[in-house]
């Protein structure tokens, strides 16, 4: 269970690739102050490293399954992310140079932040328990799948009687 990854030991040549799997403990995500979790929290990475020339080309490929709240109802909700993404490093380039990785510190790819970073990504815009979650009442707060209903207009609030009276006034 890596966070880090010492390509070192690996003594590469210019060409060559190799594979690695890692297991990585996925740290928890905090969206929109929910938390969200893997399950299992210790994920499987492809981690694929190749040197074309003097620099080291990073390819990582992941598959997890987050679980927490729906962003709608609160229930429990759950989604999977299948993530892919390359790093490209240089370790000749100066620092803060593109060509360098902000994942690679003395001489060890941080794969656990990468990972994390790459999932963060990948993960939709909204973590709901079902595509046609209707979420919860505004006016009491019931589960609106559970208990689907509305409320009785009641009276308009008083702030809104000059905005009335000009609509009545036309």
């Amino acid at each position: 269970m890596s966070a880090a990854f010492d390509f070192r030991r690996l003594r590469l040549r210019p060409g060559e690739i190799r594979r690695e799997r890692l297991d990585v403990d996925l740290e928890p995500f905090l969206l929109g102050g929910q938390g969200y979790h893997a399950s299992p929290a210790t994920v499987p990475v492809e981690l694929e490293i190749a040197q074309p020339s003097g620099a080291l080309l990073f390819d990582l490929h992941l598959h997890v399954h987050l679980v927490g709240p729906c962003m709608r109802c609160l229930t429990d909700a759950q989604v999977e992310v299948d993530a892919v993404a390359r790093e490209f490093h240089d370790p000749d380039a100066p620092t803060g140079d593109e060509l360098r990785s902000d994942y690679v510190m003395d001489g060890k790819l941080q794969v656990g932040t990468w990972a994390r970073d790459v999932v963060a990504l990948g993960l939709p815009d909204q973590i709901l328990c079902r595509p046609d979650c209707a979420g919860l009442c505004p006016v009491c707060g019931k589960d609106l799948n559970v208990e689907p209903h509305e409320h009785d207009e009641t009276e308009p609030d008083p702030r809104w009687a000059a905005l009335a009276q000009l609509r009545d006034d036309k």
